[in-house]
């Protein structure tokens, strides 16, 4: 067993999370997020899928990304999907 490096919870299934040369370890993928996940710097919510750069700054999707001045950004493209 492992703690989780979060929570401190000693489970039988925690988990390893390699990255960046560094090994973290995990007792739920919540607690990973919540160490690891980048904060939309527009809302403050964690970016748990793909996010939007704008010049280097992270936002959660499109609409936190034109609040912070982006114009070219959509959340999707054509109609009908």
């Amino acid at each position: 067993m492992a703690a989780c490096e979060v929570c401190g919870n000693d489970y039988d299934m925690s988990f390893e999370v390699h990255a960046q040369g560094a090994v973290h370890v995990f007792d739920s993928f919540e607690c990973a997020i919540t160490k690891m996940a980048p904060v939309c710097e527009h809302c403050g919510c964690r970016i748990v899928g793909h996010g939007v750069d704008v010049g280097g700054h992270f936002c959660c999707c499109a609409h936190c990304a034109r609040e912070m001045g982006a114009t070219q950004i959509v959340d999707k493209v054509g109609a009908g999907r």
